[in-house]
Order: C-alpha cells, then structure tokens, then sequence
C-alpha cells in the first residue's frame, strides 16, 4: 500500500486485471446494496477520441443514508462525494487501485469523529478488490 499524505490518495496493488477488478468490486456492492451511480472509462472514451491510455475506470458510488449525515455536517464533502476507486495500469501494466483516504478527508472537511465510520467502507472495498 501506497500512500501520498499531500494529496489523501491510498494506492493499493491488484491481482487481477483492471476489468476483472471492477467486476468484484461492482459485485461486493451489488450485494451490499451500495448504489454505483457510474463506471467511467477514461481509457475507452480516451480510445472513442482516437488517443492511447492504459486501462482505467472509475467508479463512482454510495450510499445516501451514509452520505447525508456527512454533508449535513459538512457541506463541503459533497465535491468529494460519491465515493470513488480509481482502478487503472501503471507504467509496467500492474493493476493499481487507488480511493481517497478517510481521515485525509475527515481533516479536508472538518468531519465529527464518529461520522467517519460512513465513508470508511471506501478502504475496506479497496482492500477486497485488491485480493
């Protein structure tokens, strides 16, 4: 696990390509009855555009009875929400997967202590996916 304290992004290897990454994820919370509002595919819309990108999706997803809480308190969490992981190919064509950080975003938006719990489920995602 990587770990970029300026920017609040956690960086975590893969071990399966980046479609089958998604999948499990898309499936994890399907059955968690998490809604996933978007997958966007940079690289294919990067292809669509006549240019090259190695594979990387973004999926976007939440839960409003978990998120109203934190932008009631916070309002500014709202750019920062839906949650999103990041799964793409570095250099080497490892998969990466990549979330913002919890606490970095509990210290972003002056989050309640006890509200951090609602987005902490980013992490725990990221670690299955990454398995």
């Amino acid at each position: 696990m990587t770990s970029n304290s300026d920017s609040g992004i956690v960086t975590l290897p893969g071990k399966h390509s980046v479609d089958q990454t998604v999948e499990k994820i898309e499936e994890t919370l399907r059955a968690k009855g998490v809604k996933l509002f978007a997958v966007v595919d940079h690289s294919g819309e990067a292809e669509r555009a006549g240019l090259q990108m190695r594979n990387t999706k973004l999926l976007i997803f939440g839960n409003p009875k978990a998120g109203t809480p934190l932008m009631v308190a916070a309002p500014t969490i709202a750019i920062d929400l839906p949650l999103k992981i990041l799964v793409w190919e570095d250099d080497s064509g490892r998969v990466q997967i990549s979330y913002n950080s919890p606490g970095y975003l509990q210290v972003r938006h002056v989050l309640p202590r006890e509200l951090v719990q609602n987005i902490a489920v980013v992490a725990a995602l990221a670690a299955a996916a990454a398995e």
